[in-house]
């Protein structure tokens, strides 16, 4: 067992991510590394001031470019669209591994003989058109339909056929313009040895291990206890949970670390032993001043981060207006090893600038100089992550 201060803890999660001292990551790269690192990232549609998964990377990439993102995903391949924790972006090596979700979603579609037609249909007009998305073609049917494995229901025939389509990874999602999603057949793009591999965990505890380690290597530090980290790993209940931790412990695959103050035990990958070896060094890392997407792994348990940061964070897109505390789009602001505060930040793009609405700081949170010049420097970069020329302040 690992004893480490809050102060500590934090500097590791911090330092694993790379939101703490030289950039980690760096270019498209490091646009691929960290992905690997975190398995996987959430996807979200709306854009205010860039999509989340863009938000996750433009604080942690030096030199990040929506277009690096794009090219990974949509060019070279390395990463592909597919629901793990809810939407996400995952490595496209990790695709075999959600096998028996895909298989699941056969057997449900098989509920539904009218599918049969309809997934022929598609099929056809892919093969004479190219990639298409839900407005391309009108498919005649009436049923209702809920996805076995995806985000969304209803009764538009054509979306449903698609959604389907992909939860069985038939197809996969060719590329996107704006929010409209265009799907083309897998095979085209993910090598046969991926795409056709069986499921590499038949067991389903093991399964569970490998989902829990993945987890747990995204965030950096996680407790065994109910969390929005687990979110969409189906079955996994207390006691499944339980038999988890006790097994991966028992493999040396995971330390179990006691924080100051902390009832509740921690735990990180053996692998990043090294880095909690580095923060026992009590080094000062250099500060620097980061955005954060309101979906980042670093902040997916948000009970954990406000007992290590004392930073209480609530996504408010979905509360009605007149309950808001802040507002409708507001991101996590870091400072250094702390949580300063919190930025509503929009970009109008048809003048190419970016407005910063408000800022709201942390109780005790001193302006000073170095701060006021770090933040200048991370709005800076921000604008210019969202192709905006000028900045205009309301605040």
């Amino acid at each position: 067992m690992i004893q480490l201060t809050k102060r500590q803890t934090r500097q590791f999660l911090l330092l694993k991510h790379g939101l703490l001292g030289e950039y980690k990551f760096s270019g498209k790269q490091g646009v691929l590394d960290f992905a690997r690192q975190a398995s996987c990232i959430q996807y979200d549609p709306i854009d205010v001031c860039g999509k989340n998964a863009e938000l996750v990377l433009q604080s942690r990439i030096k030199g990040f470019t929506k277009e690096m993102l794009a090219e990974l995903l949509y060019e070279d391949r390395s990463l592909v669209d597919y629901p793990d924790k809810n939407l996400s972006i995952i490595p496209v090596e990790d695709w075999p591994y959600f096998e028996r979700f895909r298989q699941a979603a056969r057997l449900h579609g098989a509920r539904y003989p009218e599918m049969e037609a309809l997934t022929a249909q598609v099929r056809a007009h892919i093969q004479n058109y190219g990639a298409l998305s839900s407005n391309d073609l009108k498919l005649e049917g009436d049923f209702s339909w809920q996805s076995a494995i995806h985000w969304s229901s209803g009764n538009n025939t054509t979306r449903s056929v698609l959604e389907q389509m992909y939860s069985t990874g038939e197809l996969i999602i060719h590329h996107k313009k704006g929010t409209r999603k265009y799907y083309d057949i897998a095979k085209k793009y993910i090598q046969p040895n991926l795409l056709n591999a069986s499921e590499p965990l038949e067991d389903e505890l093991e399964h569970y291990k490998w989902r829990v380690l993945r987890r747990i290597g995204s965030v950096g530090l996680l407790w065994n206890r109910a969390s929005d980290a687990w979110m969409n790993i189906w079955g996994l209940k207390t006691a499944q949970r339980n038999e988890v931790f006790r097994q991966l412990l028992q493999e040396a695959r995971i330390v179990a670390v006691a924080v100051e103050q902390m009832k509740d035990m921690l735990y990180c990958l053996t692998e990043d032993l090294l880095l909690i070896e580095d923060v026992l060094q009590d080094n000062e890392p250099k500060l620097r001043c980061e955005l954060i997407a309101p979906l980042d792994n670093f902040i997916w348990d948000r009970r954990l981060i406000n007992e290590l940061f004392g930073f209480d964070y609530t996504w408010e897109i979905y509360i009605p207006a007149i309950k808001r505390k802040y507002g409708y789009y507001v991101l996590p602001l870091l400072y250094g090893e702390s949580f300063i505060g919190r930025a509503e930040i929009i970009v109008e793009r048809k003048t190419g600038t970016l407005i910063v609405k408000n800022i709201w700081y942390e109780n005790g949170v001193k302006q000073t100089t170095q701060l006021r010049t770090a933040l200048n420097n991370c709005l800076r970069r921000f604008a210019i992550f969202n192709g905006c020329e000028t900045i205009s302040a309301e605040i």
